[in-house]
């Protein structure tokens, strides 16, 4: 098969993607040249027993005010709620009390600038499907932070693959689906290539804090933010304890042969191993996607590594038009940011409760959500209002989507007094 990587570099180039976001790409393609599996066997890897917890820390002391002037918060907001029936920015969906998570987002932020008379950094990471919905919503509602020089952080666009040729997929009829998002990982070549990375450290800024937009347990938290300062670390990520139900999911583990952390996912177990990596016995932690970097230390080690990290790459295959399944066959290669904690000489992680850890990814966490198990504090935080939020199960088949959720009820019903509430259509007379 002949090389067909001047063909993708010639297409990045044209689309004016940054050396940066090239060079991670070739990174990713040549992995899947390569024929890389991303096996990671359990003879490999030794097991993550002993981490600090937050309710373990020192409390936060000495001059907060300093060390949020040294400080950005960056939230991920590429994506668009696809699989919940959204065609925007899923941080523009209403989630309480008629504010997104945009609002309760942006109002964490102005709240922690007033209490605390220090002007962190706000940054958004956008997709090209997410900026401008995203701009016209906080030009109505947040026009302030619109103006700030650091508001938007652009992610990259990578190039489709053609599954049989290897090539860049074609597809003049809308050349737009030629090229899809690089998955999260995209945050390291997003701020080097687009010049913020330098910017930031130019302006003072030590410790960038990455989290889900569509995680509202994922807030600026002092406590945390002193111990990662004062460890010197260059990477921390937030991790919870596996439960049954996360078996199936990824977990953290150390890595035999140089003791550095490392993310297996499922798909990077072999299939002898899979006994062992839903032991959650053995396999204690998961990645919250909450994260902590030390951006200097950052810099140094982009710059080590001839500006790329080495992430391992997840291989998604696709129809180059998404909505047709008779269209071409596509892999869309992405990377995910949690993979960097390998990537470091000093990387650490620290045990979090579950409330750090609250994405609405289905339709049911929102309706529980809108209930009121749940109330905004001043703060703008959300807080459950009971011990134990109950768990809420709505069919698939009828209210998977946001829009057939609402129908189902105007507003919730109160869920205070409830363990669980499963709604479960056995006649449906009118499709």
């Amino acid at each position: 098969m002949a090389d067909q990587w001047p063909a993708f570099e010639a297409k990045m180039k044209e689309a004016k993607l940054s050396n940066a976001a090239i060079g991670a790409f070739k990174m990713n393609y040549d992995q899947l040249v390569a024929g890389v599996t991303g096996l990671v066997p359990e003879n490999d890897i030794d097991l993550v027993t002993d981490l600090p917890r937050l309710d373990s820390l020192p409390p936060s002391n000495g001059d907060v005010q300093s060390l949020l002037s040294a400080t950005a918060v960056l939230k991920l907001n590429g994506g668009l709620g696809t699989s919940m029936g959204l065609e925007k920015a899923k941080s523009l969906l209403e989630v309480k009390d008629g504010k997104t998570f945009l609002d309760l987002i942006a109002e964490q932020v102005k709240h922690m600038r007033k209490e605390y008379n220090s002007n962190v950094k706000f940054i958004l990471m956008n997709s090209f499907s997410t900026s401008d919905d995203t701009k016209a919503f906080l030009k109505q509602r947040h026009s302030d932070l619109l103006q700030e020089p650091y508001i938007e952080l652009m992610q990259n666009m990578s190039p489709k693959v053609d599954v049989a040729t290897l090539a860049p997929a074609s597809w003049p009829a809308d050349p737009s689906l030629e090229w899809c998002p690089p998955g999260h990982g995209d945050i390291y070549p997003s701020l080097l290539g687009s010049g913020m990375l330098d910017k930031l450290i130019n302006d003072g800024i030590k410790y960038l804090f990455v989290s889900n937009s569509d995680n509202l347990g994922a807030t600026l938290d002092l406590q945390l933010l002193h111990y990662f300062a004062s460890s010197g670390k260059a990477f921390a990520m937030e991790v919870c304890e596996r439960t049954a139900a996360d078996k199936k999911g990824g977990h953290l583990a150390i890595r035999r042969k140089d003791g550095k952390f490392t993310l297996r996912e499922s798909a990077m177990c072999p299939d002898a191993d899979k006994s062992a990596f839903e032991d959650i016995s053995k396999h204690k932690y998961f990645n919250t996607n909450n994260l902590w970097v030390n951006l200097p230390q950052l810099k140094e080690t982009l710059a080590a590594a001839g500006g790329v990290l080495a992430l391992p790459l997840i291989k998604n295959k696709k129809t180059v038009n998404p909505r047709d399944s008779s269209t071409p066959p596509v892999f869309q290669l992405e990377t995910a940011m949690g993979s960097a904690i390998e990537c470091f000489e000093s990387a650490g992680a620290v045990v979090v409760p579950r409330t750090r850890f609250a994405p609405v990814k289905t339709t049911g966490d929102l309706f529980v959500l809108r209930s009121d198990v749940y109330t905004i504090t001043p703060a703008a935080t959300v807080e459950a209002t009971v011990p134990a939020v109950p768990l809420v199960k709505l069919d698939d088949k009828y209210f998977k989507l946001v829009d057939q959720m609402e129908r189902l009820t105007p507003r919730p019903p109160s869920l205070v007094a409830a363990r669980s509430l499963t709604v479960k259509v056995t006649a449906h007379k009118h499709p």
